[in-house]
């Protein structure tokens, strides 16, 4: 399970005094228990990696905001945290991958304008959580629907 693999890696960066690696596992260790008690029940590992994704978004907002105001040294950070944090996301899709499955949804659906782009999304998202950015998935359903 993804969470005692977490558990073990925050345990390895402990006895290495990897500080990075430890302090951006226990900030995801932290989301990952307040889902847990929002949610009333453990995590399973495409929840966890949901928290994962979100950690890793946000991450890649606050380096941009530094690049913008000319703070390298925080966006750098701010990088590799998110290199700590990829080693526990599923393989990603490739351009091509993500180009198929949304040609499979909108065959699947019968969607024919930008109207139906909710559905066809709806069955991309859950055959693609985690697996690909959704930003890029959703631009690929836009692009086959016009």
């Amino acid at each position: 399970m993804l969470t005692q693999q977490i558990t073990n890696d925050m345990k390895t960066a402990m006895k290495a005094k990897d500080s990075l690696a430890l302090g951006t596992i226990r900030m995801l260790r932290a989301a990952i228990k307040d889902k847990e008690i929002e949610l009333g029940k453990d995590l399973e590992d495409t929840d966890v990696i949901a928290v994962i994704s979100k950690m890793m978004k946000q991450r890649k907002d606050a380096a941009n905001q530094y690049m913008d105001a000319e703070r390298p040294e925080l966006a750098d950070k701010e990088n590799a945290e998110i290199k700590v944090l990829e080693v526990y996301m599923p393989e990603q899709m490739s351009d091509d991958d993500i180009h198929a499955l949304v040609a499979a949804a909108i065959a699947e659906t019968g969607a024919a304008s930008m109207k139906d782009m909710g559905g066809v999304m709806g069955i991309v998202r859950t055959k693609a959580a985690g697996k690909a950015d959704m930003g890029k998935v959703s631009a690929a359903v836009k692009a086959a629907l016009q």
